[in-house]
């Protein structure tokens, strides 16, 4: 209990009687720390999720090195060390961390960078680790900086230093921490900060799926849920879901319903295909956003360059929605490339609308 105390006070500037601090603060790391695992969705979610290296699809290299980073830690009898994974939303970070924690036998514990509010939040995640467990944070470039520095004696040391009272009667109170890993998950690893990722020994980026790799998972989660889907149909949705197994599995409960009542329940080529039509999901895996990012360049701004908020504002949509969720797999797919004066179409857009490029060499 003394060395839960200071985290409360470190939060919130006076002393507490140390019962009261002690209830508060376990109540205030176990809503953040399950604040993940228990949104409505998440049940269903968890189904679908792999929980070994061998039922995860993809994503090769990332998993054959992390499996041989587990075997050896595990060999030398130590904490796995911090793992940072990077990537576009919906690839697997939290599925795998999820894994990393089950092949050490260890306890997974999961928050994410916005509910880390305060530094007293940190501390009482930290103080309520046991020896060996994983701390997952996803979105960790949305962590406050000035809460990003108690994690570097904590990431490097298995120390916490916090600060008790303030003024003339401040004085400094270092916590031994137990050895835990903790691994991160971000979509925009360009916002960490040097002295956060050089704190990281191990880094891996998820790249997005081919379309082989997702008729894998959309099978697998049907046979999960309980839906019989042709090889057709699975195929169907595989190459339409941009690369992403979480849109895969999104995609396949929609043409489940639709197949559900509009069909006899079997998900075929053409009952995938009129779903999707529905959902105005093309063959190329873009939906309506996606079509309306393009004729807002094409058209109202003369193919570009435009600025992203000047596009978020003409889509009706945010800046950080069109950068993190909409404009990766469009300049992947060569729709669109990003230039320092702004966005461009290229001359894929124009015939994904339909419409004459402009005179040759004015297609950027």
């Amino acid at each position: 209990m003394a060395t839960l105390l200071p985290t409360l006070w470190c939060k919130s500037r006076f002393p507490l009687a140390p019962l009261r601090a002690l209830r508060i603060l376990q109540a205030m790391a176990d809503r953040m720390i399950s604040d993940v695992l228990t949104k409505p969705d998440a049940a269903l979610e968890m189904t679908l999720r792999p929980s070994l290296f061998s039922d995860f699809t993809g994503q090769n290299k990332v998993k054959e090195r992390l499996e041989i980073s587990v075997a050896a830690a595990k060999q030398r009898g130590e904490p796995l060390d911090h793992i940072l994974l990077c990537g576009p939303p919906g690839l697997g970070k939290t599925t795998l961390a999820s894994i990393l924690a089950k092949a050490m036998g260890a306890n997974f514990k999961s928050t994410s960078g916005p509910t880390v509010e305060k530094a007293g939040d940190l501390a009482g995640l930290l103080t309520n680790l046991e020896e060996g467990d994983v701390l997952f944070i996803d979105e960790i470039h949305r962590l406050q900086k000035t809460i990003e520095e108690y994690l570097y004696p904590a990431m490097e040391d298995f120390k916490l230093d916090i600060i008790i009272d303030q003024g003339p009667n401040a004085r400094s109170v270092r916590l031994n921490l137990p050895r835990f890993t903790l691994i991160a998950a971000t979509t925009r690893s360009g916002l960490l900060s040097a002295p956060l990722l050089t704190r990281f020994p191990i880094r891996e980026r998820l790249d997005y799926y081919q379309a082989g790799q997702l008729d894998t998972i959309v099978t697998r989660s049907a046979r999960l849920l309980g839906i019989e889907i042709e090889p057709q149909g699975a195929h169907e949705i595989a190459r339409r879901s941009r690369g992403t197994p979480r849109i895969a599995n999104n995609l396949l409960r929609r043409v489940r319903d639709y197949a559900q009542i509009k069909g006899d329940g079997v998900i075929t080529a053409g009952i995938a295909d009129l779903a999707l039509a529905m959902l105005e999901i093309d063959g190329s895996g873009l939906d309506e956003m996606d079509k309306r990012i393009l004729e807002a360049i094409v058209f109202k701004f003369g193919g570009g360059p435009v600025g992203v908020s000047s596009l978020a504002v003409s889509v009706g949509e945010e800046p950080d929605t069109l950068e993190e969720v909409y404009e990766p797999y469009l300049i992947m797919e060569g729709y669109l490339n990003r230039t320092p004066q702004g966005r461009v179409a290229t001359g894929l857009s124009y015939k994904k609308l339909g419409v004459a490029p402009p005179e040759a060499g004015k297609v950027r």
